[in-house]
């Protein structure tokens, strides 16, 4: 499998990976904001969500910025923009743009071995773990099998036990050779940041990240999303519908990973630093960097829905997915939770983007992305959301 090196990434950025390439501008074609506001109070009038919030935006202005629905089943009070929700992987972004602002100032470089500013860490092969570097475990490139140790996080282990384990997990192919998503292993970058800097991970975004954008309900672990003042209970399928449950404490362990809480208002301000917006905090060669495919991944296009029928092409880059979507550059990535589900996608060339968050254990929402960018490309429309073909069975009836 193809590798790209830390030295070739620089090279590669541009034009392939560029943040803002010059292009003529496309307009968003009219009722596009109209239909997907219309949608999502489908999906919330059929009992398929308790509460989304939706992000639209296009050339830094936004076009979209509401809520839909409750934050708490069978309460009346509203999912606004200033609803803070778990966004689950959707965090894996910050930790490589964060990154990329620290090899930018010296602190650490691409090619930084984990084991030397980490010496206990091992793998079960040692000579591995003398290669694994830090654009390795941002890319998902470790050598480990797929979602190593997991199963242990969501039962209640602590991360430094699970990194510990990592020392026994079997080895499927050498550092940086091979893709395998990981959580865990994804979240030693915070070790590696803390070394580097002295300070932790979860300040250093916040200092360097949030604060500059303006992104003022944005934080990290359980506590802090409770203490917001509007947040979104997360929610499970019970027998009579959707019930509200507590956030539990697994995936804020390891807060590169998955640990950002934030609003549609803030992710709008991310979507706009992420597409150029804001080259006073994340410089556009910054950008071109993180968005610069890295290694293949094939099996996203032999997913379902609009994956498997939209994507011709698939990579993880650092901290992003990267697809060819019908011929377009699309970066993306999706997160998932107990209770809680987000996704957030861009155009890169043409400045437009969607970010959707919501608070339960629903795939109707995610249908809401693919309709928005048929529309915007002028693609032919695609029932991505079911709600037609729910209402054709139920005409029958």
């Amino acid at each position: 499998m193809p590798i790209v090196t830390a030295a070739l990434i620089l090279l590669l950025a541009a034009p392939l990976a560029g943040a803002t390439v010059a292009a003529p501008s496309r307009p968003v074609p009219a009722g596009l904001v109209a239909k997907i506001e219309h949608l999502a109070e489908q999906i919330v009038a059929r009992g398929r969500v308790t509460g989304l919030a939706i992000g639209v935006v296009h050339e830094d202005r936004i076009l979209l910025e509401r809520g839909f629905g409750t934050t708490q089943a069978g309460r009346n009070d509203p999912v606004d923009r200033d609803t803070v929700f778990r966004i689950a992987s959707l965090s894996k972004a910050f930790a490589g743009t964060l990154t990329a602002m620290l090899v930018r100032d010296g602190a650490m470089s691409w090619e930084s071995r984990i084991v030397d500013q980490l010496p206990a860490f091992k793998l079960k092969d040692l000579q591995a773990s003398e290669k694994l570097t830090v654009l390795d475990i941002l890319s998902h490139r470790v050598g480990l099998p797929f979602h190593a140790y997991d199963r242990e996080l969501e039962a209640n282990q602590p991360y430094p036990l699970l990194v510990d384990k990592l020392g026994e997990a079997p080895i499927t192919c050498e550092p940086g050779n091979c893709y395998a998503y990981q959580n865990v292993a994804f979240s030693l970058i915070g070790d590696m940041v803390f070394a580097a800097t002295g300070n932790f991970y979860y300040y250093e975004v916040e200092r360097r990240i949030f604060h500059p954008l303006g992104m003022y309900s944005a934080t990290y672990g359980r506590e802090a999303l409770e203490a917001s003042e509007r947040w979104a209970r997360p929610h499970v399928r019970g027998r009579r519908g959707w019930v509200a449950t507590k956030p539990n404490d697994t995936y804020y362990r390891i807060p590169p990973a998955a640990g950002v809480n934030a609003s549609v208002r803030d992710l709008n301000q991310w979507l706009i630093a992420q597409m150029g917006g804001r080259p006073d905090v994340l410089p556009e060669d910054l950008l071109s960097t993180v968005q610069t495919p890295v290694v293949a991944t094939p099996g996203e296009r032999r997913a379902g829905g609009w994956r498997g029928a939209r994507v011709r092409d698939a990579h993880y880059a650092i901290g992003w997915r990267v697809f060819d979507y019908a011929g377009e550059r699309l970066v993306f990535h999706a997160g998932a939770v107990k209770g809680y589900r987000a996704m957030l996608a861009f155009l890169p060339e043409h400045r437009f983007g969607m970010v959707a968050v919501w608070n339960c254990e629903s795939s109707a929402p995610s249908g809401l992305l693919p309709i928005a960018l048929d529309r915007f490309l002028g693609l032919p429309p695609r029932d991505w959301t079911g709600l037609e073909r729910a209402s054709r069975s139920r005409a029958k009836r």
